[in-house]
C-alpha cells in the first residue's frame, strides 16, 4: 500500500486555472494537467528566487520531493508550449474552472 500524500503548504492563491494558445478552441487541443504544488514549486524557485532547500522548507516537503515537482512541472509546461496544448491547473482542493 502506498504512503499517504503529505500535506504541502501552498501560499499563493491560484487565480487563473487555464492557459491555451490564442484563437484555438480547447476542444481541438490536447491538455496538460498541472497540479497546484507543481505551480507553487515553480513560483518559489523561479519568481521568488529561493534555493531548493528554502523552497522545500516553505512547502513543508523534502528537497528531493521539490525536485520531482519542478521536473514534472517544467516537463508539462514545455510540452504544452512546444506542442500547442492547453494547460489546466488544479487548485489544492482539486478544483479548476475555465472561463
Amino acid at each position: 500500500m502506498p504512503r499517504p500524500c503529505k500535506i504541502k503548504n501552498i501560499e499563493n492563491e491560484i487565480q487563473f486555472t487555464c492557459f491555451k494558445p490564442a484563437w484555438v478552441s480547447r476542444e481541438k487541443l490536447q491538455k496538460v494537467e498541472l497540479q497546484a504544488e507543481e505551480l507553487e514549486a515553480l513560483r518559489l524557485i523561479k519568481l521568488k528566487n529561493l534555493n531548493q532547500e528554502q523552497a522545500a522548507q516553505k512547502m513543508w516537503i523534502s528537497a528531493p520531493t521539490l525536485n520531482r515537482l519542478l521536473k514534472s512541472a517544467t516537463t508539462k509546461i514545455t510540452d504544452a508550449l512546444v506542442n500547442g496544448k492547453w494547460i489546466r491547473i488544479y487548485k489544492i482542493d482539486g478544483t479548476w474552472k475555465c472561463i
